[in-house]
């Protein structure tokens, strides 16, 4: 259940953060500006690269490579190819991950490295394979970590992690999908990349996503009331729901991915994902079935008062600027609608692609946070 009065009680709900959820999605602009500040310090700027690298490897825990490689990818299309490594065993440490790099990568690839914890002995023999192999080395992780050093002992590229004087002594490490963390770990290879030509990611746009951010946190941050708060409104419609979560622009699609990890990570809680179109027919079955809000099997004149509400979907529509300037918005509608179910929509403001992407992952970050720390109350 939510509790929807804690959502209106910006001194409960401060209570109720005690992972600093909400602190870290509204420093979110903040922590752009830390992050591009660290990358330049590190010396990104001043890298001279002798032409783009022939693929980009991205490894690290779970959600943070996941979400960094959905995203770079994205923004840097598909001429340029972005492949997450995913952990294949076991490492030598009782528990830990262990990541390989595929057989014919070599001196003309670059492997970056994303991690809000650093320790993990899986990825400092990553850095060591890699230095072997002569490949290109980058990293973003909090500083004075095992995998710092073995970044340097590879002659490689290491920024520090942005973080914030309340994360630095929070045992376990942070969650890959706390709000930030992402910005945290993106920002510096935003920057990396821009500057080796896989994307567009000057200075000037980060400061852009900074100022979008800090926008975003104005308007849905615990001060501001449900009636006019996207995020809480988003939170309090899903409650009892399944996010159904349809995606439709190539910003929203990293965005609508990001918000089901986080939803799950977060807050516990189940969603589905699928782009627009192909959602019409991917999910078509799920509203036709027992999820719709009009299904209900059981006797209609049972006595309902002690059960649980019933679980029904909900499509939330995260839009973008959609590829040829055509929608299927009207027909995702009519379709949720003919099966009962209701829709929540989320658009961005215009801007860069950059600043559209990050509107839409910091309200539905909040919406995440929001869910959290009402149904734990």
């Amino acid at each position: 259940m939510l509790d929807e009065s804690l959502l209106d009680s910006p001194e409960g709900l401060a209570e109720a953060d005690q992972r600093g959820l909400l602190r870290g999605a509204a420093e979110a602009g903040a922590r752009v500006r830390t992050a591009a500040r660290f990358a330049v310090e590190a010396g990104v700027g001043e890298l001279k690269p002798d032409g783009r690298p022939r693929a980009v490897l991205i490894a690290g825990p779970g959600a943070a490579a996941t979400h960094a490689a959905d995203f770079l990818g994205t923004l840097a299309g598909p001429g340029s190819p972005v492949i997450r490594l995913a952990p294949t065993g076991v490492a030598p440490a009782a528990g830990a991950l262990r990541w390989e790099l595929p057989g014919w990568a070599g001196s003309v690839d670059l492997l970056l490295i994303a991690t809000p914890d650093g320790t993990e002995p899986g990825l400092t023999l990553l850095a060591e394979q890699a230095y072997r192999r002569g490949s290109t080395v980058a990293a973003v992780a909090p500083a004075g970590t095992p995998l710092a050093e073995a970044v340097a002992g590879a002659h490689g590229l290491f920024v520090p992690m942005a973080t914030a004087p309340y994360e630095q002594d929070e045992q376990p490490p942070l969650a890959a999908s706390a709000p930030g963390v992402l910005w945290a770990l993106l920002t510096p290879l935003l920057a990396l990349l821009d500057r080796i030509g896989l994307l567009t990611a000057p200075p000037d746009a980060l400061g852009k996503v900074a100022d979008r951010l800090d926008h975003i946190a104005e308007r849905c941050g615990p001060a501001i009331e449900a009636y006019s708060n996207a995020a809480k409104t988003l939170a309090a419609e899903l409650a009892d729901a399944l996010p159904v979560i349809w995606t439709e622009g190539t910003s929203a699609g990293p965005a609508g991915r990001r918000f089901a990890a986080a939803l799950g990570e977060l807050s516990g809680r189940p969603a589905v994902v699928a782009e627009l179109p192909e959602a019409l027919a991917a999910h078509s079955a799920l509203l036709a079935g027992r999820l719709a809000a009009s299904a209900d099997p059981d006797d209609f004149f049972r006595d309902r008062v002690e059960d649980p509400p019933a679980l029904h979907a909900r499509v939330v529509l995260l839009r973008d600027r959609p590829i040829g300037g055509l929608t299927a918005a009207p027909a995702a509608r009519d379709l949720a609608l003919s099966h009962d179910t209701p829709i929540s929509e989320l658009e961005p403001e215009p801007g860069g692609e950059l600043e559209t992407l990050s509107e839409l992952i910091a309200i539905t970050d909040f919406a995440a946070v929001y869910l959290a720390l009402a149904s734990r109350a």
